[in-house]
């Protein structure tokens, strides 16, 4: 299992950008999810002078509403490599919801890991 790493380099105009090293000359399989669902639309470009990928995440506009909407980028095990929320509406100064959202987040992947570990075992 290659080891992945992702570092956010900017977002702008609607894009998440980032910086994946560490995955060869192949194209990485990754994915992205909201609320456990794919998000459409990932680019890859790779950058064989410096032997990495630059990683393109176009956030859809009819995923964009008041509250916290957290999505993540994981590779093909599952594994997260990354994730990034986007808050609009009243302000979530003081509303634990933005904490539960992240941690749904992370509660999904780990049943998807723990799934695909009990399968293996099986």
């Amino acid at each position: 299992m290659a080891t992945y790493t992702l570092t956010k380099t900017r977002q702008i105009a609607g894009v998440w950008e980032g910086v994946l090293t560490g995955a060869g000359s192949d194209a990485p399989e990754l994915r992205v999810t909201h609320q456990g669902a794919p998000v459409p639309g990932l680019s890859l470009q790779h950058d064989p002078a410096k032997s990495q990928w630059h990683v393109g995440v176009p956030i859809p506009a009819e995923l964009i509403s008041d509250g916290i909407q957290t999505f993540v980028i994981s590779d093909a095990s599952g594994h997260t490599l990354a994730s990034f929320a986007l808050l609009s509406g009243e302000a979530l100064a003081e509303d634990i919801r933005a904490e539960v959202d992240l941690l749904r987040a992370e509660l999904d992947l780990l049943k998807s890991a723990f799934r695909a570990h009990c399968n293996d075992r099986a």
